[in-house]
């Protein structure tokens, strides 16, 4: 079973990814496209597994606006290691939307971006597979104090003091 990093602890990923809706429907707990789940929502939503929908880095979160607080994990897809929309949609996510479940990075996930993932409300990091997990998870330590604001510290240093 594939591992990830959630909490700050290694644990077995209990999703399955859907990548197209050709695909067949698994009997574990599965992560949908955003567009599936617009075309299936009822019928997703009747199924005894979890269902959760992954964003690919190009759509919009507002999307989700009226299922939210439904979905107990949102992933966002990162195409790429450059690709920095993920951060803003996870934000939006939290800050904007109000969004309190899991949500995952899924894709080119590596340990010098989890730091920043996390600031802006990743909880839940899919690694890629040819990378080491541990040494990744080190990588939500490497700094002891922030200077600015994010979803787990509103507060900017100088206010702290």
């Amino acid at each position: 079973m594939p591992k990830l990093i959630k909490n700050l602890s290694i644990v077995d990923d209990a999703f399955s990814i859907k990548q197209t809706p050709e695909c067949p429907f698994p009997s574990s707990n599965v992560l949908v496209s955003l567009q599936e789940w617009k075309s299936h929502k009822n019928e997703l939503s009747q199924q005894p597994q979890q269902v959760g929908v992954w964003l690919n880095s190009d759509e919009e979160p507002e999307e989700l606006v009226d299922d939210i607080q439904s979905l107990q994990v949102i992933a966002i897809n990162f195409p790429t290691f450059a690709d920095g929309r993920g951060y803003s949609i996870a934000r939006l996510l939290r800050e904007r939307y109000g969004y309190t479940g899991e949500l995952r990075a899924i894709g080119d996930v590596l340990r010098d971006q989890l730091f920043y993932m996390s600031r802006c409300g990743f909880d839940t990091f899919s690694v890629r597979e040819d990378r080491d997990i541990n040494d990744a998870l080190e990588g939500l330590s490497d700094f002891s104090e922030v200077y600015q604001t994010s979803t787990e510290q509103p507060k900017p240093l100088f206010r702290r003091r």
